[in-house]
């Protein structure tokens, strides 16, 4: 599909681009060859400038006012007439006014009939042999004493016009090829975030088709047993019951969870941007998360660096409240769980620490999110913002009361985002992570 998708955009490409090339070199042999015969004719007319002063003009009869050229007079006695003629390859001709040929300076008559014409005219003779005419009428008063017609052979511009058509063809081949080539390369490069976007929807179909299978299942499962035992006690009916509570709210936080990427990606969801302190809503989060923390034997701490430097409204950012609130919440849920071993380590920690930088002239905010728990496997941390990556089992298997859907990293990097923030994550095994964020503050 994509390969069959890469050989259109190449084609199209190839193909619109050798017609503009195509237009191009047409324009240029027009030009030139436009150029060529307005040189030519320049020649004629200049030529007839020349000879037709130089003609003897003789009254016949006085009583009709009849005049005629004298043939001889005119071109046999003043040769400085035609010298330039027989330099340039141009040939004469002249014509009674009833059309008969009466003198040329050719060896035969051309097979060619007079015809009146004040601009160039091109003549085929034969196959390679072309000329270039112009026809001039020569009077007097009203009386047309006849018509004096100048030629000239096109070869010194057929060669070079010929030669430029080979190379203009050759050109235009060689660039198609080349464009070809360079269309496929292009179309190559073009096509491969699609290609990456398809492999991440399939992957991301097939990860949410499996999260939702597993709960589904077991749904269907213990409500089959409900249906098919009904004598069952009520307490088992009650535990029963509790599981597909559990499952439906399982269910339920990866459907919010799927719906809120799904919106982030498509732009649906506006945030709703408001000047917020962060100091006042760390606080908010860290003391919900306390108690969760205190139950895992966890100590959670808020601290702020502030380098001395206390203003009011220091830390406040532009942003969505509900979403830094989700974010940081799902940041510091996230150490708890995965700082929770069963072997019951003690002095387990979390510490979220609140301070201003500055970076190209611009002040930020910047939290991090410290604790000294089990650490992430260096291969693990480019895919730690991946869609329902959980990696190893160790971390997301940690506490029988959690299940992880992969998605609450996902969903803090498409926060960050779209608060023109960044998020890092740095971490070594049996030392902890700490995960540093850093928002714009107001200015």
């Amino acid at each position: 599909m994509f390969q069959a998708t890469r050989r259109r955009l190449a084609i199209w490409y190839t193909s619109v681009t050798a017609f503009l090339l195509i237009i191009f070199a047409i324009g240029i042999y027009s030009y030139v060859y436009t150029t060529l015969l307005d040189r030519i004719d320049d020649t004629l007319k200049h030529v007839l400038e020349i000879v037709e002063p130089s003609l003897i003009i003789e009254r016949v009869s006085k009583e009709e006012g009849t005049y005629q050229v004298n043939l001889e007079g005119s071109f046999y006695q003043h040769p400085n007439a035609t010298n330039q003629v027989e330099d340039d390859h141009i040939d004469l001709e002249w014509f009674s006014p009833n059309g008969e040929l009466l003198w040329q300076t050719l060896e035969s008559p051309l097979p060619i009939p007079l015809s009146f014409n004040s601009g160039g005219k091109t003549i085929r003779i034969s196959d390679d042999y072309l000329l270039r005419q112009i026809t001039k009428r020569v009077e007097i008063g009203r009386y047309v004493l006849g018509y004096l017609r100048v030629s000239h052979p096109l070869f010194d511009i057929i060669k070079p016009i010929q030669q430029l058509t080979f190379d203009l063809s050759l050109a235009i081949f060689l660039m198609i090829l080349s464009v070809a080539g360079i269309g496929w390369f292009l179309s190559g490069i073009a096509i491969q975030p699609v290609i990456e976007s398809y492999q991440s929807l399939r992957q991301f179909t097939a990860d949410a088709s499996h999260e939702l299978r597993n709960p589904i299942a077991t749904i269907k499962t213990n409500i089959q047993s409900l249906l098919s035992y009904p004598e069952v006690d009520i307490n088992e009916q009650q535990k029963q019951l509790t599981i597909l509570e559990r499952l439906t709210e399982r269910l339920g936080n990866l459907v919010n969870d799927l719906l809120f990427l799904a919106r982030s990606d498509s732009g649906i969801i506006k945030p709703n941007f408001q000047e917020i302190p962060l100091d006042a809503l760390l606080l908010e989060v860290v003391e919900e998360q306390k108690i969760i923390a205190q139950q895992k034997s966890i100590n959670l701490y808020f601290t702020i660096e502030n380098n001395d430097n206390i203003t009011e409204n220091l830390f406040n950012i532009n942003g969505d409240w509900d979403e830094i609130n989700r974010l940081f919440t799902n940041l510091i849920s996230n150490a708890i769980v995965h700082n929770f071993k069963e072997n019951n380590q003690q002095n387990l920690s979390i510490e979220v620490i609140l301070k201003t930088i500055k970076k190209n002239h611009k002040n930020y905010c910047q939290i991090q999110i410290k604790d000294n728990g089990m650490g992430i496997r260096e291969d693990m941390l480019p895919r730690m913002f991946d869609r329902f990556y959980r990696g190893d089992t160790a971390r997301t298997k940690g506490d029988n009361n959690y299940y992880s859907t992969g998605l609450g990293l996902s969903i803090v990097l498409a926060i960050v985002e779209s608060h023109q923030g960044k998020i890092k994550v740095e971490s070594k095994i049996n030392e902890g992570s700490n995960f540093i964020v850093t928002l714009p503050l107001v200015c």
